[in-house]
């Protein structure tokens, strides 16, 4: 063997070699147990090691998250109705359980109506969704003192075009929620 033979089989084992090293830190990258379960930060991953629940996440039954997400903070109306749907009524009565279950919540429920008619009008309408919504979670076992409701009438849209679809977004009731034993 001659001494560039030579030269030429110690480099191809030095690449071999150099590409399974790579290619061994690679899958390593790739290894969601890489850490023992948790991430990289020493904390568990964004669903929490063999799905356990993370405080505060919307994976957390007893979070702000999971509230807003999974059973929903907002029922809509009809035009120029503060009356409940079957729809809404549904809706309701799981926040009210949850409410119920979470005695440290207070509330804020917000009236709120699309931008047709008067300001007066809509301010006076946003009210009576807003207190339809608070009657509700009082008749279903929640505390009055626990919640506060404020009509934003118009003023408030989330969606903002002339067009039904928005109209039909904004004639709405929210539930927010605070942390806190009862709203004065």
């Amino acid at each position: 063997m001659t001494h560039i033979q030579s030269l030429l089989t110690r480099k191809s084992r030095s690449a071999t070699a150099l590409l399974l090293v790579s290619a061994l830190a690679l899958s390593a990258c790739t290894n969601p147990n890489r850490f023992g379960g948790y991430g990289a930060d020493g904390q568990f991953g964004a669903n929490g090691a063999n799905g356990a629940i993370i405080p505060g996440s919307a994976n957390d039954p007893k979070s702000t998250a999971y509230f807003s997400q999974t059973i929903g903070d907002r029922v809509l109306f009809l035009v120029d109705q503060s009356t409940l749907t079957t729809e809404a009524r549904g809706l309701l009565a799981q926040q009210a359980q949850w409410l119920n279950a979470n005695p440290g919540y207070t509330a804020i429920i917000e009236g709120h109506a699309d931008e047709q008619g008067t300001r007066e009008y809509n301010l006076a309408l946003g009210s009576r969704r807003a207190a339809a919504v608070q009657n509700f979670l009082i008749s279903q076992g929640v505390d009055a003192t626990r919640l506060r409701p404020i009509t934003y009438g118009k003023e408030r849209p989330i969606e903002v075009c002339s067009a039904e679809s928005c109209y039909a977004q904004n004639r709405r009731a929210v539930t927010v929620l605070a942390a806190g034993a009862g709203i004065s």
